[in-house]
């Protein structure tokens, strides 16, 4: 006979059986019976789950500067490679250990010993916009940046390559001679050809998509916010859902900008932003993590030597080097473009601090400070446009003659007659003390000292030194100024935002000299900040360096992927280069990153530039969800 658990009424009529008494046991057992059956069910549970990244959650970025450029052709300031690297993506890209993998490609071929690249991109690549992405946009982009009249700053990179589509998800890149660091090339974002191609190269820098871009990334713009001087206060990303590589857990991004590092700072305190770059280790407390980078930079003193005759003094250009006491800047120091501590090139020349080898140098070069001010100068004496030669008499004629009266202040003939000869005899009579009528060795002489002497040419050992208004960035200017002020060099520190350095000063290369960093790749390749054809804008060679062997060896440096060789260049290239002082290399420092404890997921170890800080961003987090294991 089968058992039936007890109808309701049986359970009323059980319980009016129970005492009191009876009734409070029996309920305090069943209490701990249900405590005991959760407690062993949520002990089930967390030991049979675990915390996974969920999405959601909006992460806020703190920046100094102002969005331009949200563009890859143009982008040139870190706030605007930063936009770049979340909205837009490229064939390549790189991994979190440095290592350049496909991203719109699928696959890529070499062929014809380096000098043709095949690229295949994936099948269904869409813009943000749901247009198909297709080989077009990608030969766009780089005719766009090849064409001289859009000033691309990245023109340099791609000079000498031919690229055209084979069909709609084919690409073949021809280079004229072998380029080892081309793959690095190709980490390019790529523009929308729909969208831009009718903006003329006169229209392309103020067209509005420069702010309203459309990528392929894994974030897309969804709002600007500016406040009433129309800056741009903030700027807002979603998740691009259409991206076609593993999609962010975060759902939004928002950048916050901000005028100096001071203020983003106290933002940060504030916790009213979750992340920030900083030019130094900062402690922003317990609830922050900071990351400090090791990054391919390095900043020096570009002299110009269009712009300052002083500085076309190679003796000074090596006396300020020798005075530089680079330990009291940065612990950090470096000699060469081409960083030890990254690239493992030591060169084999160094100007280590020597104050009183820095003076001598002066002095030997002529740089005195006679009056005792301070300030050294080097008197030029400079020779005559005009002397005069020839034992000129009666009955000679031609330019020595037509100088002669000019001096004597006579007629103009171009001949000697007897109205010169009697000039000339008058002269003798008052600095010569004898007359001939004739231009002999001594009346030649006075003839020359009177008539054409050039006044001697005082060249003070004084020059500007440009640089951004960034704190950290002035404490060093001051610093170089206080050290070359002990050689006897006067310098002049004028201080500009990002923005106008980049337009008013190192566009034109308007300066005499400038304090700024370069940011190399993960390939060592320095072309565009020292071969000659990059001295103008869009190069980046900030020195205007011209030598035909560095050109040479930067050449040959580009044609190998072969390492031993790359490196046998660069040295040869960086003595070439050091033995020129084209500037001062001062320090190489670290990229500090500040994130809070609440983003997890973050795990930086390498980067290039500092809006690389966002590889790997799909991995971050912020909120979390428990899932079986």
């Amino acid at each position: 006979m089968s058992k039936k658990w007890p109808a309701k009424s049986q359970w009323i009529q059980f319980f009016k059986t129970l005492t009191k008494k009876e009734k409070t046991t029996f309920f305090a057992f069943f209490l701990l019976f249900l405590f005991s059956f959760s407690f062993l069910l949520l002990n089930f549970y967390f030991k049979n789950t675990e915390k996974v990244p969920a999405k959601g959650g909006t992460f806020i970025e703190g920046v100094i500067g102002q969005p331009r450029f949200i563009n890859p052709v143009y982008a040139n300031s870190d706030v605007d490679r930063d936009l770049v690297q979340l909205i837009f993506s490229g064939l390549m890209k790189y991994d979190e250990n440095l290592n350049i993998v496909p991203d719109l490609a699928e696959r890529y071929e070499i062929e014809q010993e380096g000098r043709v690249y095949k690229f295949y991109l994936k099948e269904n690549l869409l813009w943000q916009d749901k247009t198909p992405l297709t080989a077009d946009d990608v030969v766009f982009t780089i005719r766009t940046i090849q064409n001289p009249d859009f000033k691309s700053p990245l023109q340099a990179n791609w000079v000498g390559i031919e690229v055209e589509k084979i069909n709609e998800l084919e690409i073949k890149f021809t280079l004229k001679k072998p380029y080892g660091a081309f793959i690095e090339n190709c980490i390019l974002g790529i523009l929308p050809k729909h969208i831009w191609q009718n903006a003329s190269s006169e229209n392309f820098a103020f067209e509005p998509f420069n702010l309203e871009p459309i990528g392929s990334g894994p974030y897309k713009l969804k709002k600007i916010k500016q406040n009433g001087s129309n800056q741009i206060k903030s700027l807002i990303l979603t998740q691009n859902p259409l991206y076609h590589a593993k999609k962010p857990y975060i759902s939004k991004i928002e950048f916050l900008f901000f005028a100096n590092e001071e203020e983003l700072i106290k933002a940060a305190r504030k916790k009213k932003i979750k992340g920030l770059s900083l030019t130094s280790s900062t402690d922003l407390g317990k609830k922050w993590q900071n990351y400090s980078l090791l990054l391919p930079r390095y900043f020096a003193v570009f002299f110009n030597q269009e712009n300052s005759e002083v500085l076309k003094e190679k003796e000074v250009r090596l006396a300020l080097n020798y005075g530089t006491n680079k330990k009291e800047i940065s612990q950090k120091i470096v000699d060469s473009p081409i960083l030890p501590g990254i690239y493992g090139f030591e060169p084999s020349l160094q100007y280590e601090f020597d104050i009183e080898k820095a003076k001598s140098i002066l002095e030997e070069a002529g740089f005195k400070d006679e009056d005792g001010n301070g300030l050294r100068e080097k008197i030029i004496t400079k020779e005559p446009a005009f002397k005069f030669t020839s034992n000129l008499a009666k009955g000679s004629k031609g330019k020595e003659v037509t100088e002669l009266q000019k001096c004597l202040e006579g007629e103009v003939t171009g001949y000697f007659g007897p109205q010169t000869e009697q000039l000339v005899i008058e002269f003798q009579e008052k600095y010569i003390g004898e007359t001939t009528g004739t231009l002999g060795l001594k009346t030649r002489a006075k003839l020359n000292e009177i008539c054409f002497e050039e006044p001697d040419e005082v060249l003070a050992l004084k020059f500007s030194l440009v640089t951004v208004n960034q704190p950290q960035m002035v404490e060093n200017a001051e610093l170089l100024k206080e050290q070359w002020r002990a050689l006897g060099a006067e310098v002049e520190i004028e201080t500009y935002s990002l923005f106008q350095l980049e337009q008013d000063f190192i566009k034109p290369r308007n300066y005499e000299s400038l304090l700024f960093g370069e940011v190399l790749g993960a390939i060592p390749d320095p072309f565009p900040f020292w071969h000659s054809s990059q001295k103008k804008d869009p190069g980046l060679n900030l020195a205007l360096y011209e030598n035909s062997e560095a050109d040479k060896l930067l050449e040959e440096n580009r044609k190998t992927s072969d390492p031993e060789i790359r490196a046998e260049k660069l040295v040869l290239f960086q003595d070439v280069l050091i033995e020129d002082v084209p500037c001062v290399f001062i320090y190489s420092p670290d990229f500090v990153y500040a994130v809070s404890k609440e983003i997890k997921g973050v795990e930086i170890k390498k980067i290039t530039d500092p809006s690389r800080r966002f590889i790997g961003i799909e991995n971050w987090y912020i909120k979390t969800k428990r899932a079986w294991k």
